[in-house]
């Protein structure tokens, strides 16, 4: 019944295809995880459930075939997992509607009829299959938390003009936002994807941390002692490609 592949957890090269644009499995992630996210706020779930969501979806075709399950229906069921885990239960009732909405604009609220409940009883089922898939793990350590402490440590070490004159904290929370269109959150540590986001955003603005040239260590391992610059440049890359598609893909 399951296809089980390689997955595409690898990232990187991994994610590209022919003359280095990305692969058509990553496109499809990207435009799945977009549905994720944009039904998540209409649902009114907090940003760490949207997180697991993504996180769930990912990890699920990290070990099934793209084209073993139609993505959009493991996505639903993502949502619907994900408010369980964290703690922001949804009704299927209304995951149905707000994907309807999102697949057919000008639609009504879908009946209680049987299209309806074979939606539902679909969302159920394959609940349990991404359960059993994913044998019941799925539980993630987001980067959110590492990435407020971060901001707050490098707030005081900026005077407060440098600070307020750049949107250092939106940009790095947007980066953080839209890593999930890919699985960075599954190839990397949570504490080295705040860091990266946060060295990315300060970059963006020109923004630099007093005192880095005379500091034993770069600013960003102090946060994280085993973080190494080539990896700061692997979760950047990862972003580039996430941002490359973003302007692709309608």
């Amino acid at each position: 019944m399951e296809a089980v592949g390689p997955g595409t957890c690898d990232g990187g090269d991994a994610a590209l295809g022919a003359e280095g644009r990305p692969a058509p499995e990553a496109r499809v992630h990207f435009r799945v995880t977009r549905f994720i996210m944009e039904a998540g706020v209409k649902l009114g779930m907090r940003s760490i459930p949207i997180a697991t969501a993504c996180a769930i979806y990912h990890k699920f075709f990290c070990e099934i075939d793209l084209d073993a399950y139609d993505p959009y229906l493991v996505a639903m069921s993502s949502l619907y997992l994900a408010g369980k885990v964290e703690e922001q239960r949804l009704r299927t009732r209304d995951i149905i509607n707000v994907s309807n909405r999102y697949f057919h604009p000008d639609s009504e609220p879908l009946e209680l009829d049987s299209r309806f409940w074979e939606l539902r009883d679909s969302i159920v089922q394959c609940e349990l299959l991404v359960l059993r898939v994913l044998r019941f793990q799925v539980s993630f350590q987001h980067p959110h938390k590492y990435l407020l402490h971060y901001l707050l440590s490098v707030k005081n070490w900026l005077n407060r003009y440098s600070w307020q004159r750049s949107p250092v904290s939106i940009t790095a929370w947007a980066l953080l936002r839209d890593s999930y269109h890919g699985g960075l959150c599954l190839r990397f540590q949570a504490q080295h994807i705040a860091v990266a986001v946060l060295h990315l955003a300060l970059q963006a603005y020109g923004v630099e941390v007093p005192a880095e040239a005379e500091a034993e260590k770069p600013w960003w391992q102090v946060f994280s002692e085993d973080l190494t610059k080539p990896i700061i440049d692997n979760i950047v890359s990862d972003l580039i490609q996430i941002y490359t598609m973003d302007t692709e893909i309608p």
